[in-house]
């Protein structure tokens, strides 16, 4: 054995015809390019709300700045509001498309399968307009309740005139969202090894310290990147509500984008408005990745 001549293992790709392996120099230069690009978009981004920021002697990021911060916050708190409804929607959707009972799973099913097939659009409607007239009917208003509550807190002038349109849009997009959060927790929840709940059960624990100390911690972990995907996109979704007379950021957006008569102008306040959802969108992909890297450490 020791006379047999060893020999080095060639590489893989120089034995395959036409394949050449990419230089680490130009893996190097790749990488340095993103960051030249990702520079010459914020310097352009910076220029641009300079030359566009005065207009007619006044300073439209110092007049516009501070309404645009308030309806920033009213977007970030129906989005929060929305995804919180939404994960227990998808939850116990989850929890139904897992049953054992067949008309449960059947029920969940359907619940997912109507939402995620028909617009966000209609279905804000159909809360809005059907749905909140059935339960006036029954004697149930949101803005009735409210004003009530507040009254004994004698603050009943904190209650906005559109609360039935934050009530039903806030249940509008927790209901669609909450379809597409069923899946994303069922998968999470099927991604566990089921030997570590038969070894768990042998042990002695039962069904629900099974759920709660080995299937959700490792399903948490799996469902963090598609659940920030979803939030984000139902912070720039929560623009829908403005068809419920909602004011939030896109409305404000509109309202003050529309008696402007230049295109330029027209469109800087848009750009305005989208760097708003972006200063919101960008922190919670970076704080998901945080998250996502801190779990991966314990397994």
């Amino acid at each position: 054995m020791a006379d047999i001549p060893t020999q080095p293992v060639p590489q893989l790709s120089s034995g395959l015809p036409g394949v050449r392996r990419w230089p680490r120099t130009g893996l190097m230069l790749l990488d340095k390019s993103f960051y030249v690009v990702a520079a010459a978009a914020v310097i352009w981004f910076v220029y641009y709300l300079v030359t566009f920021t005065t207009q007619n002697g006044q300073n439209r990021l110092l007049l516009d700045g501070p309404p645009f911060l308030q309806f920033t916050g009213v977007t970030l708190l129906v989005s929060l509001f929305s995804i919180v409804v939404a994960t227990l929607f998808g939850f116990i959707g989850a929890l139904g498309r897992l049953s054992r009972f067949r008309v449960l799973r059947w029920l969940a099913a359907t619940y997912v399968e109507v939402v995620r097939g028909t617009p966000l659009y209609v279905q804000l409607l159909i809360w809005y307009y059907p749905i909140a007239q059935l339960l006036a009917n029954v004697g149930f208003d949101p803005f009735t309740v409210a004003f009530k509550f507040m009254t004994l807190l004698q603050s009943n002038s904190l209650v906005p005139d559109a609360l039935n349109g934050y009530f039903y849009g806030i249940l509008g997009l927790s209901f669609n969202y909450g379809a597409y959060l069923t899946e994303v927790f069922r998968a999470g929840i099927q991604g566990v090894d089921k030997g570590q709940t038969e070894a768990a059960l042998s042990l002695g624990l039962n069904g629900r310290q099974v759920m709660r100390h080995i299937i959700l911690p490792q399903a948490i972990r799996i469902t963090v990147p598609p659940f920030t995907n979803y939030f984000i996109t139902l912070i720039q979704d929560s623009s829908f509500l403005s068809l419920l007379g909602v004011f939030e950021l896109e409305h404000f957006t509109s309202l003050l984008a529309q008696p402007l008569n230049e295109f330029s102008q027209k469109m800087f306040v848009f750009v305005l408005g989208a760097a708003f959802y972006f200063a919101i969108c960008f922190p919670l992909g970076r704080l998901a990745r945080f998250l996502e890297s801190r779990m991966a450490i314990a397994y």
